[in-house]
């Protein structure tokens, strides 16, 4: 069976793209913001995953608000990224994993999620990003990209997409594989970019949520969406991408997790920014 080694999670705001793009990682802007990410590079060299399944939210590059997919798996040999109107460079396309994807897909429906499956799908800067900020260079791994709706309301709830991460997890080890896994989530902390509360951050929630990641996973569960939007803000929802990335690392007593390294800096962009990376033990 397939090897789940661990779980990522990572902040993918638009400026991160440009400012890798013309070498700014040591501006004092920027410094402590790539600093966060050589220990889970190192680690990530040492372990070798050959695949990540991607928890992100797409920003319009896929869908568009008259058509908003709840969840939507990806199921494609190749994923093409596009302009978005940021400006930021586009990256090389990256392989996915067919084998994967389909066991993903057949077993979510087996668990009853109405899952839309996608056969194509653009990748946008909250997919590739992570993959930039971890693999630096050429990038190593195939993907599966899981598309997670914190933009368009009714959001699915934290109880939802917690489930969610454990049928997956338990997809990817039930696997005829022996490739290694990882999964990766994307998004957040807290933050929200428009209206009366815009610049909104809450440094105290974003590192009780952290904390709860590694001492009570579900603990984040107990808000409802609107909740959750109350205390991150309207973007900083997208903290759903990691509790899945959480629960599908398992929750059980036999499934312990390892802090491996964590970074968490204010701001960038108006946004609090959160690194993660976490072991199964």
């Amino acid at each position: 069976m397939a090897q789940l080694i661990g779980g990522l999670a990572t902040s993918h705001i638009p400026a991160i793209g440009n400012a890798i793009a013309r070498g700014q990682q040591q501006e004092p802007y920027w410094k402590p913001f790539f600093d966060g990410y050589p220990p889970v590079r190192q680690w990530l060299g040492e372990q070798r995953p050959d695949v990540v399944v991607v928890f992100y939210n797409d920003h319009g590059l896929n869908f568009v608000l008259d058509k908003m997919p709840t969840f939507a798996v990806a199921a494609a040999a190749q994923y093409h990224n596009a302009d978005e109107g940021w400006g930021i460079p586009t990256t090389e396309p990256v392989n996915g994993d067919l084998d994967l994807s389909w066991h993903l897909i057949n077993h979510l429906v087996a668990k009853e999620f109405d899952i839309t499956t996608c056969q194509e799908m653009l990748v946008d800067h909250a997919c590739t990003l992570p993959l930039k900020l971890f693999w630096p260079g050429d990038c190593p791994v195939t993907i599966v990209p899981v598309a997670i709706n914190t933009v368009q309301f009714p959001l699915p709830s934290a109880k939802r997409v917690f489930a969610l991460g454990e049928a997956v997890g338990n997809a990817i080890r039930s696997w005829d594989s022996t490739k290694k896994v990882a999964v990766i989530a994307s998004g957040g902390l807290s933050h929200q970019l428009d209206g009366e509360r815009a610049g909104f951050i809450n440094k105290a929630f974003d590192l009780q949520f952290m904390d709860s990641l590694l001492n009570e996973p579900a603990w984040a569960t107990q808000f409802s969406s609107l909740e959750l939007v109350e205390k991150t803000g309207t973007q900083g929802v997208e903290l759903l991408m990691w509790l899945a990335m959480r629960a599908a690392l398992g929750t059980a007593p036999t499934q312990p997790v390892r802090e491996v390294h964590r970074n968490y800096h204010i701001p960038i962009s108006n946004t609090a920014t959160g690194l993660m990376a976490l072991a199964c033990a």
